[in-house]
Formats: structure tokens, C-alpha cells, sequence
């Protein structure tokens, strides 16, 4: 697994700071490492100000980019706080998806694929047809997560991506040292989300790559 775009360090909820975050990252094989911690509007500033921060260690350690999680808003505050993040300086933006494992505000997923500054739609839990047609429209990309819990899902999310045709992004949503994954790892949980070996390395290694590249 060379690239992992949902990251959590000291910042927010996550057990590392981000430079030890991105030393074990870089141990495992990781060329770029995305640091998403949660924001909503009362810390936002903050923790794209330390993420951009931590950006410094790439000179060291693996590529590290700037992001944030935007978790448990409100859906109508989602697309307020998506430009607060950019303007900040957030190069990657995750909306906390509808999980089964907590009470997201029922909606969160429909906002979140129908904006085009999303990145990623992370964790979406029992998604319907029409978002995951959205976001295939949109360019967002649809999460296989590597989290316990929010896993629960990989397979629903997996056949109607395929089905629709939206691209999708295996993360580890690390908050601990092991939940980092290297890229067999990563495989696993892609191939035990029902996808093909050509979809699981797109999900694992093409996708995340295309992210990249638009950064």
C-alpha cells in the first residue's frame, strides 16, 4: 500500500503525533500518507493549521498531506466547512460517511457526493443507489475501509460502486499504530469486499494515485 488518505494523529482523536504517524508509514512502504484528523466548525482552524505543519516532514519522511475529516456536521453545514477547509490550506477532503457503527445525521452521504470539492466519501455505511450514482457523477470517491466497524459495509459499498461505475479507495482510517496497513493488507480488505484483483489494486494503488495527481 503506497498511498493512505485517511489518517488520524494527536491532532484529533488518533494515538500518534504526526511525525511518528509518518515514520511507521514510511517503515511499511508508504510513499504519501494524508492526515484527515475530525474537524467541525468549533476546531477546523486549528487542525488544518497543524496538518499543513506537519507537511514539513515530507522532506524526511513519506509525502504527507493536509486534509481533515469532516465529521457529525450537520448536512447543511457540510458544504461551508468544505470551503473553510480549501481555503485553509486542506489538499484532501473526507465527509464522515453514514457508518452503521454510529448515529450520522441521516443525509450526510447526499451532500457529501453531490460536491464536487469532496474527495472522499468515507466509511458511507448502507449508501443507497442514487448517492453512489452521484458520486460517480461528481468524481467522489466512495471508501473501502480498513476500520473495524466501519468495515462492516466494504461489501455493499463495493458491488454498488461497481455497478455504477464510481471509483473507489481502499484506507486504513488508522487511529493506532496497527491499524496502518501495508499493501497486503490492504488487498485483503479489498478482495474481501467482493472486489476483482483488477479492482482491488485499482482501489488499493490507481485510485488514490489519481487523487494525487489532481493535488
Amino acid at each position: 500500500m503506497r498511498y493512505d488518505l485517511h489518517t488520524h494523529s494527536l491532532i484529533s482523536d488518533g494515538e500518534l503525533l504526526p511525525a511518528e504517524l509518518a515514520a511507521r508509514a514510511m517503515a511499511i512502504g508508504h510513499e504519501a500518507l494524508a492526515i484527515t484528523d475530525h474537524v467541525d466548525m468549533t476546531n477546523i482552524e486549528e487542525a488544518v493549521t497543524m496538518a499543513v505543519r506537519a507537511a514539513e516532514l515530507s522532506e524526511d519522511y513519506v509525502r504527507l498531506i493536509p486534509g481533515v475529516e469532516i465529521t457529525h456536521v450537520p448536512p447543511r453545514q457540510i458544504d461551508g466547512l468544505v470551503k473553510r477547509a480549501r481555503k485553509l490550506g486542506a489538499e484532501i477532503i473526507v465527509i464522515h460517511g453514514e457508518t452503521v457503527t454510529e448515529p450520522v445525521a441521516p443525509g450526510t452521504n447526499a451532500v457529501a457526493v453531490r460536491n464536487p470539492e469532496v474527495d472522499i466519501l468515507a466509511h458511507p455505511g448502507l449508501i443507497i443507489e442514487e448517492d453512489v450514482e452521484e458520486a460517480a457523477r461528481n468524481d467522489v470517491t466512495l471508501e473501502i475501509s480498513g476500520r473495524r466497524g466501519h468495515s462492516l459495509s466494504n461489501g455493499h459499498v463495493a458491488r454498488l460502486a461497481s455497478s455504477y461505475g464510481a471509483r473507489m479507495v481502499v484506507n486504513s482510517d488508522a487511529h493506532a499504530p496497527e491499524d496502518l496497513m501495508d499493501e497486503r493488507r490492504a488487498m485483503t480488505v479489498a478482495l474481501g469486499a467482493g472486489l476483482s484483483e483488477k479492482l482491488a489494486s485499482c482501489a488499493v494503488n490507481d485510485a488514490p494515485a489519481e487523487i494525487l495527481r489532481r493535488l
